[in-house]
């Protein structure tokens, strides 16, 4: 299980453009990593459209912003076309980053129990630790409660 302070783990996934990102690049940058269950569902696209309305207020404190789900980069790619998403979503089709970053947990809905991506924002400081960590998000007003604690750091 990840903590604040620990040094988080370096990965390179595909980005929407099947494009490879890779966390270590974005040193000396803040980071907000945001994991989320699927594209084109409620919660997540409320999210992104928050962390897309919000992207040059992040990128004004040195912030780059991504989404992180197993959607395929051409899920991502209708669903950034689809609700004019500006920030950069990543591909973890296998949930390897997923398991790595311990988001991939059990969950249960309508009695039924299955392995699935647990709402969590992690905050990587310029020197690549972990500076925050948010589980269980709730996605209404998530952008906003992360832009301020950056804004206080």
């Amino acid at each position: 299980m990840l903590e604040e302070n620990q040094k988080a783990p370096d990965f390179t996934l595909p980005d929407t453009n099947e494009n490879p990102v890779k966390l270590s690049d974005f040193k000396g940058k803040w980071i907000v990593l945001y994991f989320y269950p699927r594209d084109n569902t409620p919660g997540c696209t409320i999210e992104a459209i928050d962390f897309s309305a919000r992207k040059n207020e992040f990128e004004k404190l040195n912030a780059v912003v991504f989404g992180v789900s197993k959607d395929s980069c051409a899920s991502h790619q209708k669903f950034t076309e689809k609700k004019d998403l500006t920030i950069n979503l990543l591909s973890d089709e296998d949930s390897r980053i997923q398991k790595l970053y311990d988001v991939w947990k059990p969950k249960k809905m309508m009695g039924r129990e299955f392995l699935g991506t647990v709402r969590t924002t992690f905050l990587i400081n310029p020197d690549g630790k972990i500076k925050k960590i948010w589980n269980k998000v709730k996605s209404k007003a998530h952008a906003e409660a992360v832009l301020e604690i950056l804004k206080s750091l």
